[in-house]
């Protein structure tokens, strides 16, 4: 069994109150969560309302599927209104 876990920092441009962090960041999760069927969840800088610290996990057998998965995730960030990719880290177990 191959778990691999991507860690995203995001900016919420535009944010002016932690409302609308948690819209943002809601949109974002629903739609990774649908699109790519792993888990997602917001794991830090909970009290910054202009940045997002998201983890996302995925499960499976094989290495460069899971990878490649997680790169996928990444890549839908600059299509993603409102979000700005800080720096990403991608770990597989």
């Amino acid at each position: 069994m191959i778990i691999g876990v991507l860690q995203l920092d995001l900016m919420i441009r535009g944010a002016r109150s932690l409302k609308d962090k948690r819209r943002a960041i809601k949109s974002y999760k629903d739609r990774i969560r649908s699109r790519y069927n792993v888990s997602i969840a917001e794991v830090g800088d909970h009290d910054l309302y202009q940045r997002a610290d998201i983890a996302v996990t995925a499960v499976g057998n094989d290495v460069g599927y899971i990878q490649g998965l997680l790169q996928q995730v990444v890549n839908q960030v600059p299509y993603t209104r409102d979000l700005e990719l800080i720096d990403h880290q991608i770990e597989i177990l």
